[in-house]
This record gives structure tokens, C-alpha cells and sequence, in this order.
């Protein structure tokens, strides 16, 4: 036994020994220092200054903008009357009245004054026969129609309310960057005081009519139209109006009137019972590589000028055929939408500073804008023009609008460069006369056209 435990401690030692004689002679240092700190230590992987409450959405809060805005946003009722079909055999023989059916549509607005005053879409009211506007605390007024747009798609409403209401202000939408934070605050489904939230996913969106449209991807449905769209701080830039939608409900794309749009529509409204639009007087579009390759330019952002307006206030301010507008006053222009909507926000007689790239040189020149003198009539579409001085003095008439274009379907009845002085036998003077007069051309109908040719000579024309 006594053999036996020598042997170990034996062996033991010298295993030690071989351990030690490996460490000192073989194995290289290693050292690992460790300060003694409160925190765990990290490795920073960005240059980008971190938040400790971390990324997204935590750093939000919604609260504030939610309860400001739901007291000042209102559920809006309108009441239609529709005419039944007409067509059954009682009908032609008796002449039987025509069933009125009742018709309710919903939508939402914005108090945007203490004193009653609610701005909504267009959409949302046309052909009312009776509106209700419902409060968030549950009140109910009747309301009347002050004025509407069908263009910007915005109407303004007024209640009598026996206190001071609560109301937002407009923003500034111009400020509103693409990626931030936005609420849609609304009625969907005729649920009351909806709050959903999400980003500004796009700005100056066309869809095609002409508009500049806020993108976001905050959720709106039937019902949310003529709601507001506002921001953290609870600022009101935009009107939530459309989506683009296969089912009808959001799938993701909501688009909202800007606010500097809305403001303006409402204040002409207001002042004028109508909307002052301030042209710019030009024809153009948005570049790409394969436009500026084949104009010969180098610049692939901003709008290409294709045709100057004549007596517009481009023409005066010395605008040319072939420069692209860059920037219209601190806006930066990459595409005609952004062009388009800063614009819809002025009014014939402003001043607006405009930088354009002509031939590789960065030109500014102020532009005054003037009264619309063109517009793309309702049912026909045809584009037509209020006369100039040398229109009156070669057509030798004072009153009427000049034909610019028509659609291709027209093209074989030879209108262009003619003067429609009357239609239906009513007198038309000017572009707005015209508006209201062809909004009421049946597409079924017979419509009869009196125009003056270049010889001075009259003709009429029937459609039907």
C-alpha cells in the first residue's frame, strides 16, 4: 500500500513539473484586461449617435397629437335623394311619379375654427340634400355647404354651435418629411373618433388628375374621408381622401390633401365663394434618362418646360421652351407633382422666385402668376382658352373661348382654333361660363354648338 501512494505523489509531482516547464517555455502570454465599471461593456458598430430608449416607434408618443386631435374631428351624414329607374310600363302609360329613395353616405371632417367651421371632401357632401355633423362628445348640428372644389376635393361646412368648439390649425405640409410619424384621425365604417397611425410614404403624388397628394401608409378606410392627417406635434397637414384599394378597404395606400392646398382652397372659398388658381403659364413634364438623352441635357430631375403659355407670366418673366425648372422659391422641384402643388397653393398676382438650368447655367426669375385662362371642360374635354387681344381682334368677337385641343374622338369634326360662343343657347363669355355650362351637357342627349370660325363665319355644330 505504502508502494502504492508513493508511486502517486510521484507520478503527481512530475506531471506538475512537465505542466509548469510547458507554461513558462512554450505557452505565449496572453493578458485580458477588464476595467470595473457600472455597465456592461459594448462595441459601437455606427457612427450614429444611439437613443436609449432604443429604435422606432418606442421613441413616439402618440398621446398627445390622438387627444388633440379626436375632440376637433366630426362624423359627417349626408342625406341624397335618388329618383328610381323609370322604366316600368305604369310609367309610360300614366306617367307615375318617379320613387324617391333615400340615401345615406358618412364621411368625417375637421373643425378648424372655434366658431363651427369644418372642412371636409367634396365627395363627402356632393349632392346633399341634408347634412348632420356629429361631435365627438355626441352632439348633433345640421350643416350648411359654404362653399366646395371638386378639383382639390375640398368643401368647407358651417355649424351653430352654442359654444366654442374645439379645432385644429392647419401645418405647414410643406414641412412634412417623407419616413415621419403621422396619425389619420377619422370615421371609418361609422365607427366614432378612429385613431391610426403610420408614415408620410410619399409626397407630391400625382394618381393622375393633376393633384399633389401626401402618401401614408397609416390605415384609412370608407369613412375616414375629409378626416385629418397630423402629425407627432398634433399639426394638421392634410385631409385624408382616397385610397387605392382592389376591395375597397385599405391595403395599404392612403393619400391626403396637403394642408398648404387645403388652407388656401378654404380660404378662397371663404373671401371669394370660388378658387383663385394662380398659373405659371407653361406645358412640361418630369425628365428621365431616356427624355434627357434624347433633348440632349444632362439633368434627369425636374421639369422639362415644352411650351410657354402666351401673355402668361412665364412668357413676361422671360421663361424659355427647353429650360428645367429646379427649385420654386425654397421647394426643390424633381418632378411636375411637386411643381404642381406648391403651386396650388398660390393665387393669380403672387411672386413666386423660379430657378431653372438653361443650357448647364442656373438662371432665377420671378415670375408673377396670373388668373387661369385655360381649363379642360367637363363631359367633352375639350381644352379651351379665354380670348386674348388678338383672338377678339382676328375672330372679331369679344366674348367666347378659343378651342385649343380635343380628344381623339372629335378630332374628325375640325374645332380647333374655333370660338364656341353658345351652347344650348346659352351665351358662354368666359372659361367659367363654359365650366358650368357643359357640366350640364347630358352624355345622351343632343348638345348644340355655336362657334365663330377664323373668316368670322358662324357654324353649328350638333353632338349627340
Amino acid at each position: 500500500m505504502k508502494k502504492i501512494a508513493g508511486l502517486f505523489l510521484v507520478s503527481l509531482f512530475a506531471g506538475a513539473i512537465t505542466l509548469g516547464t510547458y507554461i513558462i517555455f512554450f505557452e505565449k502570454d496572453t493578458y485580458k484586461i477588464v476595467e470595473n465599471t457600472q455597465g456592461t461593456p459594448f462595441i459601437s458598430t455606427s457612427s450614429l449617435s444611439t437613443s436609449p430608449k432604443g429604435a422606432g416607434i418606442n421613441e413616439v408618443d402618440f398621446t398627445l397629437a390622438a387627444e388633440k386631435t379626436v375632440n376637433s374631428v366630426v362624423h359627417v351624414k349626408n342625406l341624397t335623394i335618388s329618383k328610381g329607374s323609370g322604366n316600368s310600363l305604369s310609367d309610360f302609360f300614366y306617367g307615375f311619379e318617379r320613387k324617391q329613395t333615400p340615401q345615406i353616405g358618412t364621411g368625417s371632417g375637421v373643425i378648424i375654427s372655434p366658431d363651427g367651421f369644418i372642412v371636409t371632401n367634396n365627395h363627402v357632401i356632393a349632392n346633399a340634400s341634408q347634412l348632420e355633423v356629429t361631435l365627438n362628445n355626441k352632439k348633433t348640428y345640421e350643416a350648411k355647404v359654404i362653399g366646395a372644389d371638386k378639383d382639390s376635393d375640398i368643401a368647407l361646412l358651417k355649424i351653430n354651435a352654442d359654444e366654442a368648439l374645439p379645432y385644429l390649425a392647419f401645418g405647414d405640409s410643406d414641412n412634412a418629411k417623407v419616413g415621419e410619424w403621422v396619425l389619420a384621425v377619422g370615421n371609418p365604417f361609422s365607427l366614432t373618433s378612429t385613431v391610426t397611425a403610420g408614415i408620410v410614404s410619399a409626397k407630391a403624388r400625382s394618381l393622375g388628375r393633376g393633384q399633389s397628394f401626401i402618401q401614408t401608409d397609416a390605415a384609412v378606410n370608407p369613412g375616414n374621408s375629409g378626416g385629418a392627417l397630423v402629425n407627432t406635434n398634433g399639426d394638421l397637414i392634410g385631409i385624408n381622401t382616397a385610397i387605392t384599394s382592389q376591395t375597397g378597404s385599405y391595403v395599404g395606400y392612403a393619400f391626403a390633401v396637403p394642408s398648404n392646398i387645403a388652407k388656401k382652397v378654404i380660404e378662397d372659398l371663404m373671401e371669394f365663394g370660388n378658387v383663385q388658381r394662380g398659373l405659371l403659364g407653361i406645358r412640361g413634364g418630369d425628365l428621365n434618362t431616356e427624355i434627357a438623352t434624347e433633348l440632349g441635357l444632362e439633368e434627369i430631375e425636374g421639369v422639362y418646360i415644352s411650351e410657354i403659355t402666351e401673355e402668361s407670366g412665364a412668357s413676361e418673366a422671360g421663361l424659355k421652351e427647353g429650360d428645367v425648372i429646379k427649385k420654386v422659391d425654397n421647394i426643390l422641384v424633381r418632378k411636375f407633382s411637386e411643381l404642381t402643388g406648391y403651386i396650388s397653393s398660390k393665387r393669380p398676382g403672387d411672386v413666386i422666385e423660379v430657378m431653372v438650368d438653361r443650357n448647364g447655367q442656373r438662371l432665377t426669375k420671378s415670375v408673377r402668376l396670373k388668373k387661369q385662362e385655360i381649363i379642360t371642360l367637363p363631359v367633352t374635354y375639350f381644352t379651351v382658352k379665354n380670348l386674348s387681344k388678338e383672338d377678339v381682334k382676328e375672330f372679331g368677337v369679344k366674348e367666347g373661348v378659343k378651342i385649343i385641343d380635343v380628344p381623339e374622338g372629335y378630332s374628325r369634326y375640325d374645332l380647333r382654333d374655333k370660338v364656341i360662343t353658345e351652347v344650348d343657347g346659352k351665351e358662354i363669355t368666359n372659361i367659367d361660363d363654359a365650366k358650368e355650362v357643359f357640366s350640364e351637357i347630358s352624355r345622351y342627349g343632343r348638345t348644340s354648338f355655336t362657334m365663330i370660325n377664323k373668316n368670322g363665319e358662324k357654324e353649328r355644330l350638333i353632338l349627340q
